[in-house]
């Protein structure tokens, strides 16, 4: 039994804080009000000045099991979700094997069920060993509890494939997720195209690259009268696609952004700091600033991380030789209060509802809300509090991220999860 005194309880639905208590009694949500008086037994935290939300869901990891656990494994990647205060996730099937049969989804989803702490889904992939050529064994995923198929990592090259699972699998209530991408268009997929790939002296990859693939994927799916969810999206031409698609409102279409594609851009690679390195690559401030409104106006339905953790070794390598990638689960809540929150740019309704009920929504999961009768699902927030990403903090296998050894204003406090409590600093 938990009694959270005087906290700030952040919804979805309005901008502003409720303040009161929450007891929580077997991992549900009892009372909610104004100085609840204390049970027998209760142990009481003081949440003053805290916020208290419900934990947030990123629909798009990277753990890199099976067949690259030296980067990544269910374990690791969970842990990280955590110290993010983050209680689901859903893996990406590029993994070796990749996962595009039922037998590979069922040992990654057991493999979860015994070294994750909190809910682990996977994706599975659009076709065979993301070669883009034969379908994935759909129907026997799909009996499995698989929603997603998505050959990311790169785009489903071929059209008329992509087009022909569409139109199989939207039977069954699958949706596609795209990884926008001409191969032949990006390059080394280093870095934009722009003034400063010019300057370092390497080959760029035009915002074109990303924007071709997200018209083509939208027309198929509307084609195919599909569900088509367009992933990390990095370029205002391609958000002002989105919301064109949108506006018509003959296909469904969804649409995530990542927080570093928020935050940074082509500029803070510097000198080939290959932390700064991913694909699609960071572009100009005016996509970043693009971007942002896209995700005030409703044009991204979701806020997702895209965590690719890599080693040391592989991430010291040449600017070009190196992987593209960056870790978000310990980082993306805190650094979404330090730079949007705190300076007022969005509030807190805001983050829940792109990286809590959205993500969820988009998975057909049931959304955590901190209200009676709810299961406890909920995150304990310090606005006030500092966190510093040191290695020794960071939960991930990897650090590949430019908040290394940083500084940030905020500090996940407290994670429940039913009668758990998963984390407490």
């Amino acid at each position: 039994m938990l009694l959270l005194q005087n906290a700030r309880i952040a919804s979805e639905n309005s901008p502003a804080l409720l303040e009161g208590d929450v007891l929580i009694v077997e991992g549900k949500i009892q009372d909610i009000g104004n100085s609840l008086a204390i049970p027998e037994g209760a142990r009481v935290i003081d949440a003053r000045g805290r916020i208290l939300m419900p934990g947030m869901f990123d629909a798009h990891v990277h753990f890199r099991a099976p067949g690259f656990e030296n980067k990544e494994t269910i374990t690791t990647g969970s842990e990280a979700a955590i110290n993010g205060g983050i209680t689901g996730v859903v893996m990406m099937p590029n993994t070796r094997p990749a996962l595009d049969s039922a037998s590979a989804v069922a040992s990654v989803l057991e493999n979860a069920r015994d070294r994750a702490r909190i809910p682990v889904y996977t994706s599975g992939c659009v076709t065979k060993n993301r070669e883009g050529k034969e379908l994935a064994e759909i129907e026997g995923m799909r009996e499995l509890g698989v929603k997603m198929l998505t050959d990311d990592g790169d785009t489903t090259s071929d059209p008329a494939v992509l087009l022909r699972a569409m139109q199989y699998a939207t039977e069954f209530g699958m949706f596609f997720a795209s990884h926008c991408e001409v191969p032949e268009l990006a390059g080394p997929r280093a870095l934009n195209e722009g003034v400063i790939s010019y300057r370092l002296g390497i080959k760029g990859s035009p915002a074109c690259a990303e924007e071709i693939i997200i018209d083509r994927d939208i027309r198929l799916a509307r084609a195919a009268g599909a569900h088509v969810h367009i992933q990390h999206v990095s370029s205002k031409e391609g958000m002002e696609t989105i919301r064109w698609w949108k506006s018509r409102g003959d296909v469904k279409v969804t649409a995530e952004v990542a927080p570093h594609h928020l935050l940074f851009t082509d500029e803070h690679i510097g000198d080939y700091d290959t932390n700064y390195k991913m694909n699609p690559p960071l572009r100009t401030q005016a996509d970043c600033d693009a971007l942002l409104e896209g995700l005030k106006e409703g044009v991204f339905d979701l806020i997702a991380t895209d965590h690719a953790p890599h080693t040391p070794f592989e991430k010291a390598q040449d600017f070009i030789s190196a992987p593209n990638g960056i870790t978000g689960l310990d980082t993306a809540l805190v650094s979404l209060h330090h730079f949007f929150v705190e300076p007022g740019k969005f509030g807190w309704d805001l983050v829940v509802k792109r990286y809590s009920a959205e993500p969820r929504r988009l998975m057909g999961l049931p959304v955590p809300t901190i209200e009676v009768g709810q299961q406890a699902e909920c995150v304990l927030f310090d606005p006030e509090a500092e966190t510093t990403f040191t290695r020794e903090f960071m939960k991930s296998k990897s650090q590949n991220t430019p908040f290394i050894d940083q500084t940030l204003k905020g500090r996940v406090d407290l994670v429940i999860l039913g009668a758990e409590v998963l984390l407490e600093r």
